[in-house]
């Protein structure tokens, strides 16, 4: 059974997302503060977090980049806090996903079995691919650069995957997209793909201000170009 571990303050909502999770069959443990969150991460092992951004004793955010430092567990955002600079500060912290309220119930178990798939599919045995000094280790789930490891979340891992696989091959952002969030339907808006694009640029590029392993193709999406150094 995989447990999610959701921290948000608002029992009604709490109560109500626990069942739905729990009738599709998840184990759902929850925290209600931020001090009561970073003690139960502590003490538990869990397979995917919620957070909202708002807490009565600080920020999701600040609980996001504290995971981060010592997990790639999948990690989602569902708050009220719906602006664009919010969404991109999660994005940027780490998270591999952010909901505002109020949203549909399907679309947040969507959202829920699509990350925890993502995540499983990264911990199967496989080769690896290298490329342009990085290298990707599939069985592992890791990736690294002229051999230093690369923090990586789960969503960096896989869009970094998706171009190594498809190598000098234009990827549109509805293929991009699609592969990311392993979705019938298109739930993610092209501004959080540039996000995502950039904070790989980030770590994997040498000038990330002048990208030379992710390409932008105008007007056609993106690709991994064999040619860069």
């Amino acid at each position: 059974m995989k447990r999610i571990f959701f921290v948000e303050d608002d029992l009604s909502l709490t109560g109500g997302l626990t069942y739905a999770l729990g009738k599709e069959g998840y184990e759902v443990e929850n925290a209600r503060t931020a001090a009561e969150a970073e003690a139960m991460w502590q003490a538990g092992k869990y397979d995917l977090v919620i957070l909202d951004v708002a807490l009565p004793d600080g920020t999701g955010f600040d609980l996001c980049e504290k995971i981060r430092r010592s997990s790639r567990v999948p990690v989602m955002f569902l708050t009220a806090a719906d602006e664009e600079t919010d969404m991109i500060m999660g994005l940027d912290i780490g998270a591999d996903d952010y909901i505002t309220k109020p949203f549909k119930l399907a679309v947040f178990l969507s959202r829920i079995h699509a990350l925890l798939r993502r995540s499983e599919n990264f911990m199967q045995a496989g080769e690896e691919i290298a490329m342009n000094g990085i290298t990707l280790d599939m069985r592992r789930g890791e990736a690294r650069k002229n051999g230093k490891k690369l923090e990586l979340t789960s969503g960096e891992y896989k869009l970094l995957r998706m171009f190594m696989e498809n190598p000098d091959r234009v990827l549109s952002a509805e293929q991009i997209l699609a592969g990311l969030w392993d979705c019938e339907e298109n739930f993610i808006e092209n501004k959080t793909l540039a996000v995502y694009i950039r904070r790989l640029r980030i770590k994997i590029e040498n000038d990330p201000g002048m990208p030379e392993k992710i390409v932008t193709v105008r007007g056609m999406g993106y690709k991994w170009s064999t040619g860069a150094k």
